[in-house]
């Protein structure tokens, strides 16, 4: 039996105290700790646990996703597999957690509730309650994850509540995801049993839910950043507050992930017991994980810090293993093996083509905002070539369509948006939330088109098309979500695509995690589908033209 001791000024989340300390490690556990009376001058605390995230948006599969995030403090994730179940259903999760045994650091996966989110799109699978049941009997699912379908559980819908059932005689919790609901339905959405919510993007609204019992995961990814309007739960309510990153692209995450949230509140003047608190404790009871909280029998899941102000990571441990240590990650790369579902065919220049039959035709125009999920809903002239719409680079108001990826000569979905600011080309992927369609912005249509069929014929990645003939392709060919190569290598190949996107002319910091987005038909309020254009306020499909 060999024991690992680690010294320092040890970091006590519970005592909220900070003192000298050697910790002992036996069998990937921690059998003592003892205080000292000097220490070498770095501080041991809990390693941090992002609340909620989709590895799948990380563009990487978990095993190159525990790199990239160990060395930045994260030991442990609460991951939502539900978009590659929106892909390939069962057999997706199932991809997620064995790649994800292949590393020591902790992936704890829930249920997909909402594949698909609704039944207005297209996805290339479906869970119903039953197999939903059976996901949550399955030891390696944690919860039930973002309950999606908020009408469905105001209106109780029987399927949607069967989940929810489910996830209660498997007592496991409910995840929710309801924007902007207040009042009488925030109540009712809450009393079914939902525990959390990570979509509230005003104090105001994070208030009444922690007022109704939720807990509140302050989330700051790539496209959505909420921090700065619900940090201040960090000093109101402490103990009902996680950190969270939803939706991170690789180019940020060799940055920095939750660490640099703990980071920008310490230095607001947060509490640091309470922050810390927020960053590991919090997510560890309320989802009863197995992930050490740096006391005496548990598992040894810590990391080393040089100081609490710039929160310098020297060492991350997990199961009692130094996984990462000055930046560098200590164990080997881990094989990747592609899944996928992908069956459509080339699209012509037509099918992009938008007719009109009115003389100064007015539209519905999806306003894209800048660090958030929901859009809004404008009324705008529209441009008018030849009897058809086209973009209107003097308004950045932008052709956009949506393309069904799993079934051959199945129509194209168009409409427009605004605040992209292309001036020139498309860009494209089929990381487009839910069903992770093909999703294209572009000036015209023959870049759209472009753009389009680079994705067809590699199955899925992001393209960028300066024109017709000039395309820039980053294939995922795991699912068209994930690429299978390593976290650095992966981050430069979309630093450099995402470089070619802003050449284009979007001012958009993270240009193509935004278009994502804009197929998500469950946040309001315009958002656009492979069967059309979708009004999320009013839960129906909405005409183009006025």
């Amino acid at each position: 039996m060999t024991a690992n001791y680690i010294s320092g000024n040890l970091v006590d989340l519970f005592e909220r105290r900070i003192y000298p300390a050697e910790v002992e490690v036996v069998n990937g556990v921690i059998s003592a700790i003892r205080e000292v009376a000097t220490a070498p001058a770095q501080y041991i605390l809990p390693g941090f646990v992002d609340a909620h995230i989709h590895i799948e948006s990380s563009m990487l599969v978990p095993s190159a996703f525990a790199p990239l995030a160990a060395v930045q403090g994260t030991v442990a994730t609460v991951s939502d597999p539900h978009e590659i179940a929106n892909v390939c259903g069962m057999a997706g999760v199932q991809y997620m957690i064995d790649n994800s045994k292949l590393t020591p650091f902790k992936f704890f996966f829930g249920a997909p509730s909402c594949v698909p989110a609704t039944g207005f799109e297209t996805a290339g699978a479906t869970l119903d309650a039953k197999t939903v049941a059976e996901l949550l009997a399955n030891p390696d699912i944690w919860y039930l994850s973002e309950m999606m379908n908020y009408p469905g559980v105001l209106y109780k819908d029987p399927e949607v509540m069967a989940k929810m059932e489910a996830a209660k005689l498997a007592c496991k919790p409910i995840d929710g995801h309801a924007p902007g609901l207040k009042g009488v339905d925030a109540a009712t959405y809450c009393a079914a049993g939902i525990s959390t919510d990570h979509e509230c993007y005003t104090l105001e609204e994070a208030l009444e839910k922690v007022e109704l019992g939720m807990h509140i995961l302050i989330r700051e990814g790539s496209a959505a950043k909420n921090y700065e309007a619900l940090c201040e739960l960090l000093r109101l309510h402490p103990d009902r507050v996680m950190l969270c990153s939803d939706d991170k692209h690789p180019d940020e995450l060799v940055l920095h992930h939750i660490n640099g949230l703990v980071k920008r509140s310490l230095a607001k003047g947060y509490n640091l017991y309470d922050v810390l608190r927020a960053a590991s404790v919090n997510p560890v009871l309320h989802y009863k994980i197995p992930v050490g909280l740096l006391r005496v029998n548990d598992p040894a899941d810590f990391i080393v810090v040089g100081s609490l102000a710039q929160l310098n990571i020297l060492q991350t441990w997990i199961g009692g293993q130094k996984v990462a240590e000055n930046g560098k990650y200590l164990m080997g790369k881990v094989p990747v093996s592609p899944i996928n579902n992908f069956d459509t065919n080339q699209k012509s220049v037509e099918a992009f083509k938008i007719k009109t039959t009115a003389s100064a035709p007015v539209i519905r125009v999806i306003e894209a905002i800048e660090g958030q999920l929901v859009t809004n809903i404008l009324e705008l002239k529209a441009k008018v070539v030849d009897g058809c719409l086209v973009s209107d680079t003097n308004q950045d108001v932008l052709k956009m369509a949506v393309v069904n990826r799993y079934s051959k000569n199945a129509p194209v979905a168009t409409a427009f948006i605004k605040n992209f600011g292309l001036k020139r080309g498309a860009i494209a992927s089929t990381v487009a939330h839910d069903c992770h369609n093909i999703i294209v912005i572009g000036v015209d249509d023959e870049s759209i088109c472009a753009a389009v069929n680079a994705l067809i014929d590699c199955k899925g990645g992001i393209s960028v098309a300066a024109d017709k003939s000039d395309v820039a392709v980053m294939p995922l060919p795991v699912a068209g979500l994930m690429s299978d190569k390593e976290g650095h290598m992966v981050a430069g190949e979309y630093t450099a695509i995402d470089a070619k996107a802003k050449l284009l002319g979007t001012a958009l910091h993270a240009p193509f995690m935004t278009l994502s987005f804009m197929a998500l038909l469950v946040i309001p309020a315009l958002k656009l589908s492979d069967k059309g254009l979708f009004d999320g306020s009013k839960f129906a499909f909405t005409p183009l033209e006025v």
